[in-house]
Parts: C-alpha cells; sequence; structure tokens
C-alpha cells in the first residue's frame, strides 16, 4: 500500500470531482477551480496558496487536495509528509471518503503518522463500508500483513467508529 505512487495519473479525476464538488458549494468554488487548474500546469505553488484559506476552515476537499499532491507527493517541490498526513487525517475523520485509502497508505508506511497496520486496516474497513473505489483491495492487501486477531479488533474498530462532526 503505497501513499502516493504517481499523483499526476490521478489529477484528471480529482479535478473532475472536486470541481463537481464545489458546484454543491459555489463560495469554495473559485479557489478549488483556480488550484485545479495550477496543479494541472505543474504550479503546485499557486495551487497551495488557492487552498490554504479553505483548508484553514477544514474544507475536506482542500485538506485532501494539499495533502495528496501537494505536500504527500514526492514529484512536488513543496513535499513534507508531515503536513500531509494530518490534513488526510483530519479530512478522513469527517468523513471525507477520497481521503481515507491514502491516509490508510499512510499508516502501513508510517509517513507522518507512527506506522500502524492495524489503524491502515481499520481506514480500509471504514472505506470498503462506505462504497469506496478499490477499498476492497485495500482491505485485502492490509489484512494480508495484520494478525488474524488483530483483524478481528481492526474490523470492530472501524464498525464502530462515527465520523467527527467539527
Amino acid at each position: 500500500m503505497h501513499f502516493v505512487r504517481s499523483a499526476r495519473a490521478l489529477l484528471p479525476l480529482a479535478g473532475a470531482a472536486l470541481l463537481l464538488a464545489a458546484a454543491v458549494q459555489p463560495a469554495a468554488a473559485a479557489g478549488l477551480e483556480e488550484a485545479v487548474k495550477a496543479l494541472q500546469a505543474g504550479d503546485v505553488v499557486t495551487a497551495e496558496k488557492e487552498l490554504q484559506l479553505l483548508a484553514k476552515e477544514r474544507d475536506p476537499r482542500a485538506q485532501f487536495v494539499l495533502g495528496l499532491y501537494i505536500y504527500g507527493n514526492a514529484e512536488s517541490k513543496l513535499f513534507d509528509i508531515n503536513k500531509a498526513t494530518p490534513l488526510l487525517l483530519d479530512a478522513s475523520e469527517r468523513g471525507y471518503l477520497p481521503a481515507m485509502i491514502p491516509l490508510a497508505g499512510a499508516y502501513a508506511e508510517g509517513k507522518g503518522v507512527p506506522k500502524s497496520l492495524f489503524e491502515a486496516y481499520k481506514w480500509c474497513a471504514i472505506a470498503e463500508r462506505w462504497n469506496v473505489p478499490n477499498a476492497n483491495l485495500a482491505l485485502e492487501q492490509a489484512g494480508r500483513e495484520l494478525p488474524a486477531a488483530e483483524v478481528e479488533k481492526a474490523k470492530a474498530a472501524a464498525a464502530a467508529y462515527t465520523f467527527k462532526t467539527k
């Protein structure tokens, strides 16, 4: 389970998803749209600037893009795992589904958080419960690395997990 393999391959899909999501919240649309355009042009500095205000307001979409594409992408000149993972964690804890699998990868590899196969499995299980695409594959992989007794505990923790509202 890798934190980020190739962020560029995911960029067009993420851009479309973010722009669609921005239609629901027009006030954030301008910042998200500008950030996506900047990322597509390879300008991570401008993208970071556009997303900072939204991320400070805890917009999970902005947190996700900052965490995965700007700070979590080893090809980014702003690469900083210690900034990336907390953003993905906050977005995931509040129910932002796209952030969950990258967060699980961060736990599996100990990138920006203490290495925890238990937490990796738990986040994959939560993502699978909410039908995140390919969560079942990540869950399968995480399950191979975690002892059976721990798998059961992680399943129970995932089933009992409730998203934070603040």
